[in-house]
């Protein structure tokens, strides 16, 4: 049976599937409208910066200035993976392991942590984190269940 405003015919073969693949088709055609309406918005912004530089300097060459990178969707403010990381030591019960601080500090990013990629370079910024604070005095290693070594806040 049709769906109102379906596109998938009565009778046809698998329509539940049919159903689904349209729908997520609409889903992504509705993002790419989106962008495309907001690529066009950056590009209008960027023809007004243009011209307000060219009436400082005609002469300038806007084709040298150089385009700065975006930062990957993973990047952190200044100072959150620190005061995850302190946190979650904190609350903790127990001595936690650099990847359990990583798995906390990805689900409050909302990143995937079951993306290996992404863990581990979420572990070597914990891990860099951790140096730092023991360098300071905030967190100590200790003996941990295991090969891995455990972390906890405060002197030895």
């Amino acid at each position: 049976m049709s769906r109102p405003n379906s596109v998938v015919p009565e009778g046809a073969q698998q329509p539940n599937v049919l159903h689904a693949l349209t729908k997520k088709r609409a889903e992504i055609a509705g993002c790419i409208e989106h962008n495309q309406l907001r690529l066009r918005q950056l590009v209008s912004e960027l023809d007004h910066i243009d011209a307000a530089i060219r009436i400082f300097d005609p002469a300038i060459d806007i084709g040298a200035i150089k385009p700065k990178p975006v930062p990957p969707r993973h990047a952190a403010f200044k100072g959150e993976v620190t005061r995850v990381v302190l946190d979650s030591l904190r609350e903790a019960n127990r001595p936690l392991t650099s990847r359990d601080i990583a798995t906390i500090l990805m689900k409050e990013r909302g990143l995937d942590p079951g993306d290996r990629v992404m863990s581990v370079i979420m572990v070597k910024r914990v891990c860099a984190c951790l140096r730092v604070q023991r360098r300071k005095g905030l967190v100590r290693a200790v003996p941990n269940l295991g090969q891995a070594q455990g972390w906890v806040v405060g002197h030895e």
